[in-house]
């Protein structure tokens, strides 16, 4: 094993240590963050794309933000994707919420191979990148994490480490979405499997993160799965919320779905689709939740090809909580 690679496993099992001794979880907090998200927002605003620093003529998907607002993370095939697979990771940087986007760049190695490298969510606290891989040490697609010391170094990621047999099995996973609260007591990885080939369907899972820093045994979130293929779930800061997208019935093509509950022990609701403005007649797909104050802002992407061509596009829309100006 390398330094890096030791480096991060040992970061793993300090999170994991530390999320072990937070405090216990106490119901009349939880009760709180529900009525305190009862709060009415606006409606979706209508998807603005992100323009052509962002996107290009190849597809450009999975759009994940830093939790400053000002990393914006993403899968692309365009050119400067080296080797066969299909997609890298890729970054751009804005110098403040309210400044353009800068020129993407790859992140390179290590955290992009000659394989298929994709699908990017940033920890909230902006030391950890989980993602998809078929890299070596995978069994078809994996979820990998990788470690870096300094949060506002986009190119400070050392060496990922795979998640292991609790998250990954035989078929593909992929989505991931790391969720942290006291309540729930330990840190929780949410993602899609699919037994089969990707394509052919997908469940929502969660797995729970043991004090040793490893990842227990992946359980089926049978509330937001169905008999089609649920992909990518995101889950908003405040456990609330998530979102996935779905060709389930009802779609029109793939469309972004919601589910909510009252506390993060509670249940999650019988998932809705969102509709106009966020889905369209073509597809939406791979959402990504952002919040900050009294502005939510969801990332996601967009055929803006006409089918069956495909040509994926990243947009955001936005919406505020009522009474609040931001």
């Amino acid at each position: 094993m390398t330094n890096a690679s030791t480096r991060t496993l040992k970061s793993v099992l300090s999170l994991a240590l530390l999320a072990a001794c937070g405090p216990e979880a106490a119901p009349n907090i939880a009760g709180t963050i529900a009525a305190n998200h009862t709060a009415n927002f606006s409606l979706w605003s209508e998807p603005v794309s992100l323009g052509s620093t962002i996107n290009s003529s190849f597809n450009d998907q999975q759009a994940a933000l830093s939790k400053d607002g000002l990393s914006l993370y993403f899968g692309s095939n365009r050119p400067g994707t080296p080797g066969p697979g299909p997609n890298d990771i890729w970054v751009s940087h804005r110098d403040c919420l309210e400044c353009p986007w800068g020129t993407p760049a790859n992140l390179g190695s290590p955290v992009n191979t000659p394989h298929n490298d994709a699908a990017p969510a940033p920890s909230r606290d902006g030391h950890w990148l989980f993602f998809l891989s078929n890299r070596p040490g995978s069994a078809s697609s994996d979820i990998w994490v990788a470690w870096r010391e300094n949060v506002h170094d986009d190119f400070g990621w050392e060496t990922p480490v795979n998640l292991g047999s609790g998250v990954n099995a035989a078929g593909f996973e992929g989505g991931p979405s790391y969720f942290e609260n006291d309540d729930v007591g330990v840190p929780q990885l949410y993602f899609n499997r699919n037994a089969a080939p990707v394509g052919t369907g997908g469940d929502i899972y969660v797995s729970e993160q043991a004090a040793d820093g490893s990842f227990g045994p992946a359980v089926l979130v049978a509330e937001l799965s169905s008999l089609s293929s649920d992909q990518r779930p995101s889950v908003a800061h405040n456990g609330l919320d998530i979102y996935f997208h779905s060709d389930r019935p009802g779609s029109s093509s793939n469309d972004i779905w919601v589910s909510t509950r009252e506390s993060v022990l509670a249940p999650w609701s019988s998932p809705t689709k969102l509709g106009p403005p966020i889905n369209a007649t073509v597809a939406e797909q791979f959402p990504f939740i952002v919040s900050h104050g009294g502005t939510e802002w969801l990332y996601f992407t967009r055929n803006v090809a006409i089918p069956p061509a495909v040509d994926f596009d990243l947009f955001v829309s936005t919406r505020m909580r009522e009474g609040k100006k931001d």
